[in-house]
């Protein structure tokens, strides 16, 4: 089974770029196209994708405000991948808080793409490049109110929780941290539980917010 893409930014080329780039692949196919965010819950009905890329800017409504508009408007909605062109992105914070996967930057390879594509459609790892995270190792503006949180946790859980908002699988952090898988799915509970939050993209805000992440 293939893997269904909707594009969404107001530029044509970027669009058409794009679209030669995602199609050279057997599994992959874009399945339509929109111009603007608040057009996507429309063409999201119409075309059932699993995976929207979006632009993050855009003139009426942005990537930002789109995948919010998504988590609003259906039960279980497609993966959403940020679409920049930026570096070192300040959207990262904003972009998993209002539900998206990842973020993409517009200049990635055809490998970096398709890749990206795929895991966002598994949703098995978050798609976060290292240049997108902030020199601090802190989104701007982040809140840092589950700093508390998060320092009450136990060394390891602070190692899970710090891969988990890399966007490793539990698979990936197992061999990371040379542990078994039924171990790893027992300290991503416990991490789970122990910040109130539901699934794997709130502990990664949480990370972020309390500064857990990689210095470069």
């Amino acid at each position: 089974m293939g893997i269904d893409v909707l594009l969404v930014d107001d530029e044509e080329l970027v669009r058409v770029g794009l679209r030669v780039l995602i199609e050279a692949n057997d599994d992959l196919r874009v399945v339509g196209e929109a111009t603007d965010g608040s057009e996507v819950v429309a063409a999201v009905k119409a075309t059932r994708p699993h995976v929207v890329l979006l632009d993050v800017r855009m003139v009426v409504m942005d990537g930002i405000q789109a995948t919010a508009e998504l988590r609003r408007a259906f039960v279980s909605p497609p993966r959403v991948l940020i679409l920049t062109s930026f570096g070192q992105d300040t959207y990262v914070h904003a972009a998993l808080r209002a539900g998206a996967h990842g973020l993409l930057h517009k200049r990635a390879s055809a490998d970096e793409i398709a890749h990206a594509i795929r895991l966002a459609a598994a949703g098995t790892s978050r798609v976060i490049p290292d240049t997108y995270l902030p020199a601090d190792g802190q989104p701007d503006n982040a809140p840092g109110r589950n700093l508390a949180a998060v320092a009450a946790l136990t060394a390891r859980e602070r190692e899970v929780l710090s891969l988990i908002a890399q966007g490793l699988s539990n698979t990936e952090i197992a061999a990371k941290l040379v542990l078994g898988r039924q171990t790893v799915k027992t300290h991503v509970s416990n991490v789970l539980a122990k910040l109130q939050v539901r699934d794997r993209t709130q502990a990664a805000i949480a990370a972020y917010e309390a500064g857990l992440t990689p210095k470069r």
